[in-house]
């Protein structure tokens, strides 16, 4: 049997985890009595204050702002999944508010943390066009909802615990999606904003990927690629005069899961102060402290140091890069000839009709549509039992039980597939595509001999 390739996979792989970087943290806050007595108490509810200061100053630098992000607006977290949560459990009560709406194709794990918050039954797609999510699309789906007999207020979490639920709550990956790719342009993410404050929604974005970039095209210049596109929470911030009221409309859910290791369980959510300081008083926070604490003192070591802005332009960038314009090449050689188109629509523009001297690739995955009258679900299961080849099918990105988003996958999204190239070597890459290519190939012979 051939080794296993396994494309779906969306984890950095273990060989670039920077285990000395960690250590030197590590060594440096427990040969310090000072720093280890504040890593190794329960933890202050929003975090350790030195990692939400050094957080908050690589997120001004990174992002290109114009003030500075400022401490009072981040909160430690223990990764984007675990914080998801507990957005939820603080700005959120089942039956007020009325719909979740995820981005389609959907990032498919998010929706049991969803469902496991009261949602089950009330989770709806919203397609994406070349330029990220339908505006229009969603404007309409929730003018409808308003229009249906809801509850004026919250009846459970009515306290001072609660000073915000919000009607809706807008799932996305703005930037280089998981899983279609995608990047929303800077009109799309504004107006998203606007229409989260005219409806009562939270936008709660993934922001995980975005500091993964490098040019689409192999050779250019990486100095004329840009500004990283600014987040939904950034635009909230500056939008016509800023939020409209002290929690504004959005929440920015970060990790160092992608970028350092998903064992530090570590993560960050920036959001107004008030947002911010409501999410740390989470019940299970207050109990137990910063759900992150002493990991977080390590992590902002390798910030403060300079040693995780040095890992990831020296290595993480250098080797997805590579790993990216691998397997774009063996898709245009192997794969694009079968019938399988790449997927993942216009090139950021920072405004209408602007392009980017150097366009920019990123992130951990890409998508293509499958050869027409291709089973993508056959293709996916012959893969595995035959070639032992496993990736991500758009089947498995619809959100869970909403039928029109079943119906839509059908003749859209559905007819995908995934890959990752963050996973496995170069050469892992290769031969994976190789496999996919022969598999298709030999379904195709089958076929016409019927």
């Amino acid at each position: 049997m051939t080794d296993f390739i396994n494309l779906q996979l969306g984890w950095p792989s273990p060989s670039l985890f920077p285990a000395s970087q960690l250590l030197e943290g590590a060594s440096n806050v427990l040969k310090s009595e000072d720093k280890t007595a504040a890593a190794l108490v329960y933890g202050p509810d929003a975090g350790y204050e030195p990692a939400r200061v050094s957080i908050a100053e690589w997120l001004t630098a990174t992002y290109s702002v114009g003030s500075p992000i400022t401490a009072d607006r981040i909160c430690v977290s223990n990764g984007a999944s675990a914080n998801l949560h507990n957005i939820l459990a603080k700005f959120t009560e089942p039956g007020y508010t009325r719909r979740v709406w995820m981005v389609e194709p959907s990032y498919f794990l998010a929706c049991p943390i969803f469902t496991d918050a009261g949602f089950q039954g009330r989770l709806r797609g919203v397609p994406e066009d070349e330029e990220g999510l339908d505006i229009e699309y969603l404007r309409d789906a929730l003018s409808k909802v308003e229009q249906e007999t809801n509850p004026e207020k919250p009846t459970l979490k009515t306290g001072p615990r609660h000073g915000k639920i919000y009607k809706h709550i807008i799932y996305a990956v703005p930037t280089f999606a998981n899983p279609s790719g995608k990047t929303m342009s800077l009109a799309r993410r504004q107006d998203l904003v606007r229409l989260a404050r005219e409806f009562d929604a939270l936008v709660v974005t993934d922001d995980v990927y975005d500091i993964l970039r490098w040019p689409k095209v192999k050779g250019q210049d990486a100095s004329k690629l840009g500004a990283v596109p600014p987040r939904i929470v950034g635009v909230d911030r500056k939008l016509d005069g800023g939020p409209q009221d002290e929690w504004g409309n959005s929440v920015s859910n970060g990790s160092f899961s992608k970028i350092i290791a998903p064992g530090v369980r570590t993560g960050w959510a920036e959001a107004t102060p008030a947002f911010a300081l409501a999410l740390s008083t989470v019940g299970s926070t207050g109990s137990g402290g910063c759900p992150s604490q002493i990991a977080a003192t390590f992590v902002q070591e390798m910030i403060a140091s300079g040693k995780l802005q040095s890992h990831i332009q020296d290595v993480l960038i250098p080797t997805y890069s590579s790993r990216y314009y691998t397997m774009m090449q063996a898709i245009e050689t192997e794969l694009l000839p079968l019938g399988f188109e790449i997927s993942t629509g216009k090139p950021y523009e920072a405004e209408p009709g602007a392009s980017q001297a150097v366009a920019v690739a990123g992130g951990y995955f890409t998508y293509l549509t499958v050869p027409a009258g291709l089973p993508v679900g056959k293709l996916a299961q012959l893969a595995l039992e035959q070639h032992n080849l496993k990736f991500a099918n758009g089947g498995m990105m619809t959100v869970e039980g909403d039928d029109g988003c079943a119906e839509r996958a059908k003749n859209g999204f559905g007819n995908g597939i995934r890959l990752c190239w963050a996973w496995h070597t170069e050469e892992k890459i290769c031969e994976g595509i190789t496999r996919l290519a022969n598999l298709v190939k030999n379904m195709k012979a089958v076929e016409q001999l019927r």
